[in-house]
């Protein structure tokens, strides 16, 4: 077959295993697991005819991506968050996991020692590219998938370095303590050299305009692979913790551009992660598969039930954590990308030096990573809710800006039980919303304080309502990376309707108009001094949206039709940008002139009042 169809098949086979798991809301590796083991050994559709070396090096580069990109998603910031604990799962944590993974390797899946330890050094790491997707889908508290996210994604090259140090001391005739010692120093030294310097060199480079935009991600992606080249040539796969740190340093020196380097890597790591996730297994053969006996599966439990629960338990005892956390990080500990990489580069080079039984290596890992995403990515949401530290339930709106409409429209979803937080940077402005026991948050919502402490997970859309059309715009484009672009809603711009179609704010600009083109912050103000109040009505079989029309009048002149609940409570803003379809048995909430009966009986109450007044 030639390169180039095998090339199309396994970027097809990737992207689609994604999208798969995307559907059932499931791990993504799983999925991709599953097609490279169908692909190669099971119908040989896929043959990589590389020589091991050179593709061992092939997924290294691809790896180095890979965790530079998990590297400039920690924020430093996230560590006050996150405590202590960050400290003793990196420093403890990892040399104890080697510790009883090796033993456990070695007692129970009955592997000699050089090879029960390789592959204890493997199992270290708990891979950020199956930790990130699955907090997403819990949705855990910002502490609890801090310490989640710092941990998968600074043991990833702990664990790797070592494999690296036990393979060698293992392997090399002149190998001892002493040369493993150096070994670990120089690749240090490489890491912060290379990797720190090199990262701090980039970013002032960049800070200066000394490379044009439209150069600055791809030449960033060529710098990270000559700083891994440069590192492993100091050191053996010292090319690995380079690279993270590298990560760290730009990730965290506040570039303009950051967002975009970040978005360029993010999506260059879905492809590399539906490459290497096809490639990696089509090394199995079926001889492999048939090396899993019943001590490689109790070796698997312990794996899960002891060595993990025994390393935090001792590395986190005395840490100010709180209980739940520990529970926790006692229970999920998936395994991926760097986990397989390594045991698909170390198993066949320990069998060609002598360790015959390193064959059981590759498939022993890729039973690790099946199981444990399997088994952590099924049961982490539940145990989340159990230990109480998952979000609420992403049905909320977030407000920016403080006015007396956007407080009646929070009190209005606040009664149909819909989360909401107002979030302005003016703290008088945010007192009478306090007084009305509305969740505010008093600050800059583009500020770093925010992005660090902020917690939205429970909510999943936005409404920018301040005064200020550009602003608004901003907010949304920024905030609509993690709402969606498609949740992201502002008030209509002004004199919108006036202007030409061509001079209007493009809507890659901007976020959707919310309600009505004619909706904005001064309409809104107008009419609720005018008496237009917010109000719901329910859907059924016989009253529904058409019926409500005809009872109101003039859609967008004589009311405003904003969104609706549905009947299990989800909230959706209506927009003219989006096809709106509500249902019966949903609540739309709608602003409009309060009904003339409704006048009246107040009057009535209010004259009765009155009445009532005199008399006594």
């Amino acid at each position: 077959m030639l390169v180039s169809t095998s090339l199309l098949i396994i970027l097809s086979a990737g992207l689609a295993s994604q999208l798969l798991a995307w559907w059932a809301r499931l791990p993504a590796i799983v999925f991709l697991i599953a097609s490279g083991i169908i692909l190669g050994p099971v119908t040989g559709v896929i043959n990589i005819d590389l020589p091991p070396l050179e593709l061992a090096e092939l997924i290294g580069f691809g790896v180095a991506i890979i965790l530079f990109e998990g590297g400039m998603d920690l924020k430093l910031g996230e560590l006050k968050s996150a405590g202590n604990g960050i400290g003793r799962l990196t420093i403890l944590g990892a040399p104890l996991a080697w510790l009883f993974g090796s033993m456990a390797a070695h007692y129970l899946a009955g592997l000699s020692w050089p090879v029960a330890c390789v592959l204890g050094a493997i199992l270290v790491v708990t891979g950020p590219t199956v930790i990130l997707p699955i907090l997403k889908q819990a949705r855990l508290n910002k502490e609890s998938s801090s310490l989640l996210k710092w941990e998968g994604i600074v043991n990833d090259p702990v664990g790797v370095l070592l494999a690296v140090l036990t393979f060698e001391y293992f392997t090399t005739a002149d190998a001892g303590l002493t040369q493993t010692l150096i070994g670990l120093g120089s690749s240090v030294a490489a890491a912060i050299v290379l990797g720190g310097l090199g990262g701090w060199l980039t970013g002032w480079f960049y800070r200066r305009g000394w490379v044009p935009e439209h150069l600055k991600p791809p030449i960033l992606m060529v710098l990270v692979l000559i700083m891994y080249w440069l590192s492993n040539i100091v050191h053996h796969e010292a090319g690995l913790l380079s690279v993270t740190l590298m990560g760290v340093v730009v990730g965290n020196m506040d570039l303009i551009e950051r967002e975009d380097l970040q978005r360029f890597k993010r999506n260059l790591t879905v492809v590399l992660l539906s490459i290497l996730f096809i490639v990696i297994p089509t090394q199995l053969q079926l001889s492999h598969l048939t090396l899993i006996d019943w001590r490689v599966m109790l070796f698997v439990i312990a794996i899960l039930v002891v060595v993990r629960p025994l390393t935090v338990g001792l590395a986190t005892l005395g840490a100010p954590m709180r209980k739940e956390d520990k529970l926790m990080l006692a229970w999920i500990a998936p395994r991926g990308i760097v986990a397989a990489a390594t045991a698909g580069i170390f198993g066949p080079a320990l069998v060609s030096s002598g360790y015959q039984d390193a064959e059981k290596l590759l498939p022993i890992v890729f039973l690790v990573i099946i199981v444990t995403v399997l088994v952590h990515g099924l049961s982490i949401s539940r145990l989340a809710r159990r230990l109480g530290l998952a979000a609420e339930n992403a049905n909320g709106l977030m407000i920016i800006g403080v006015s007396p409409w956007t407080r009646a429209f929070a009190q209005a979803l606040k009664k149909l039980k819909v989360s909401i937080l107002i979030v302005d940077g003016n703290y008088h402005n945010l007192k009478a919303a306090r007084m009305e026991g509305l969740e505010v948050y008093y600050g800059e919502i583009l500020s770093k304080h925010a992005e660090h402490t902020l917690d939205i997970n429970h909510l999943n859309q936005i409404l920018c309502a301040t005064d200020k059309d550009f602003y608004n715009a901003l907010v949304c484009k920024v905030q609509g990376r993690h709402f969606g672009h498609h949740r992201s809603f502002q008030l209509a711009i002004h004199d919108v309707e006036s202007s030409k179609e061509s001079k209007q704010m493009a809507l890659q600009r901007r976020g959707k108009v919310a309600f009505d083109t004619k909706a904005n912050f001064e309409f809104l103000q107008q009419k609720l001094d005018e008496g237009w109040i917010i109000q719901t009505t329910k859907l059924s079989d016989s009253f529904g949206l058409d019926q409500l029309k005809s009872q109101m009048g003039t859609l967008s002149q004589d009311w405003l039709l904003l969104g609706s609940v549905s009947a299990s409570g989800g909230l959706r803003l209506f927009s003219t940008e989006q096809s709106f379809s509500p249902e019966a048995g949903w609540t739309l909430l709608y602003f409009g002139p309060e009904p003339q009966n409704k006048i009246e009986a107040k009057k009535a109450s209010q004259k009765e009042n009155v009445n009532e007044a005199k008399e006594s």
